[in-house]
């Protein structure tokens, strides 16, 4: 889990310039036989140390406790709030179809126009030539413009870019809170407003039998959280009052919140995954699990990996190490 520690900048010195060819990030995963090349991976080995680097990093903590933000974490807050303001700037269209608002891909536009701007502004001027290269993750987090959805492989590309930004040295290991609390839950909220604004469709869900339409890291990253909580079991998540009173402390409850809002009916027939969490006994075993089915149910899919794009930071190569 040491993705931080052997990267370039992650002692406090100043950043040594970063010896790397930067490149625009390209698709890999062509047919169902890649799925190999991927899981041997130095992207793969360093995609998933850093989400469990990140789930060691928030375990027991509250979202609402202190911790260290840094220069390049507020910057990186400014941006989802410029992609935020571009959604009130941009309504949603009268059209015939319910789903997939039209204006989502005007505000897409404007995102694939500026992402490299917005990236430029986040990183130091001697790492100014990776912008291209993060961009890329930037622009695939959001959803898909001509499908107008969204799912756990956008938000994939999201952890991505950070994981990128830890590579180049802009965020560091004292981050680690701020990245999950402040800058993921940030995005987490605009992605919210995205899928309620333009009324998304969840890109290959598994409707009843998937964990969640939309979102599956900040189940990992809360029920972390709540790990040896003095007071809240897995068995309270499904209890609207504890929903309500502790939602702002802990991602888990927040994503429970939202499903509430945006279904109707009752919850174990409308999110029967997560209605079968709540039997299991301890916040670490549904931790372990919800690791287990994110390896299986999101990282080892066809249909979501085969838009992951690999570039220098996030390699198709097998691992060295």
């Amino acid at each position: 889990l040491s993705l931080f520690l052997h990267l370039p900048g992650a002692s406090e010195e100043v950043a040594p310039p970063v010896q790397q060819c930067f490149m625009v990030p390209k698709k890999e995963i062509n047919v169902v036989s890649d799925m190999a090349k991927w899981k041997r991976s130095q992207a793969y080995a360093d995609y998933m140390g850093f989400i469990l680097t990140l789930n060691e990093g928030v375990r027991g903590k509250k979202l609402t406790c202190e911790y260290k933000v840094s220069e390049p974490i507020e910057k990186l807050v400014a941006l989802l709030n410029t992609l935020d303001r571009w959604i009130d700037e941009t309504p949603p269209v009268d059209q015939p179809s319910r789903f997939g608002n039209k204006a989502f891909r005007t505000w897409y536009a404007k995102l694939d126009q500026e992402a490299e701007k917005l990236v430029s502004a986040v990183i130091p001027k001697h790492l100014a030539d990776a912008a291209p290269e993060v961009a890329v993750y930037l622009k695939e987090s959001v959803g898909n413009s001509t499908r107008i959805d969204y799912g756990t492989g956008h938000e994939a590309a999201f952890a991505a870019f950070l994981c990128c930004l830890c590579k180049i040295g802009v965020l560091r290991v004292d981050d680690q809170m701020a990245i999950v609390f402040k800058v993921f839950n940030r995005y987490l909220e605009v992605m919210r407003k995205l899928q309620k604004t333009y009324r998304m469709e969840p890109a290959g869900s598994q409707g009843v039998w998937g964990l969640d339409d939309f979102q599956f890291l900040p189940f990992i990253w809360g029920s972390s959280q709540l790990i040896d909580h003095p007071s809240l079991e897995p068995r309270h998540f499904v209890d609207e009052k504890v929903v309500n009173e502790n939602h702002k402390d802990f991602m888990f409850l927040e994503c429970i919140l939202f499903i509430t809002e945006m279904k109707t009916g009752p919850f174990a027939e409308h999110s029967n995954q997560l209605w079968n969490i709540s039997a299991v006994p301890s916040w670490s075993k549904v931790n372990q699990g919800l690791i287990r089915m994110y390896k299986a149910e999101c990282l080892e899919k066809f249909p979501v990996i085969q838009h992951f794009k690999f570039g220098s930071l996030l390699p198709i190569q097998p691992v060295t190490s």
